[in-house]
């Protein structure tokens, strides 16, 4: 009997695990979308997906970009890092004025370009990533600064995180 009830609950817990998500639960985040993917400028504070871009409007305002290697659609950690910190005002507030915020994307459902996968998949064998979130700063020349990921308490927090890892940066 044990072993009937616990075949039983295993195949109940593989048949649930399974099950895939309704397109409905995974939330769109307006915040960061990419608002200036189709312009030549940066707009400080909003997530663009253009490398080139990027590089280019961190030497324009002399700042670091933010690099986020995100599974937009399905990886969990990503959409709590979007939810808790990237859509808060303490962090887009940080962001006009310290950061170039570029959203690299690897959706199962959302579709892409076949550039725009091209150059997401190029960069990430670049940076070596492995999992998602990664949140890489690179510098005005695209060279990696620290590399980090999902941090629990929230937006301020975070913000403070990243403040620690460019003023070590500057320090060395």
């Amino acid at each position: 009997m044990r072993y009937i009830l616990l075949t039983a609950m295993i195949l109940f817990v593989a048949v649930l695990g399974c099950t895939p998500v309704p397109k409905e639960e995974v939330p769109s985040d307006p915040q960061i979308e990419n608002t200036a993917s189709n312009s030549d400028d940066y707009v400080p504070g909003t997530w663009i997906e253009n490398w080139n871009l990027a590089i280019a409007s961190a030497k324009e305002l002399n700042r670091p970009v933010l690099v986020n290697f995100t599974g937009s659609d399905w990886c969990i950690w990503c959409i709590r890092l979007s939810k808790e910190v990237f859509t808060k005002d303490e962090f887009i507030d940080y962001a006009k004025n310290n950061l170039v915020l570029l959203k690299l994307d690897f959706p199962h459902k959302l579709q892409q370009s076949a550039a725009l996968k091209q150059q997401n998949d190029t960069l990430a064998k670049q940076f070596g990533i492995q999992g998602y979130p990664t949140i890489v700063l690179v510098n005005q020349e695209g060279k990696e600064i620290q590399r980090t990921g999902y941090q629990p308490d929230g937006a301020a927090k975070y913000v403070e995180h990243l403040q620690e890892m460019l003023s070590e940066q500057s320090v060395k």
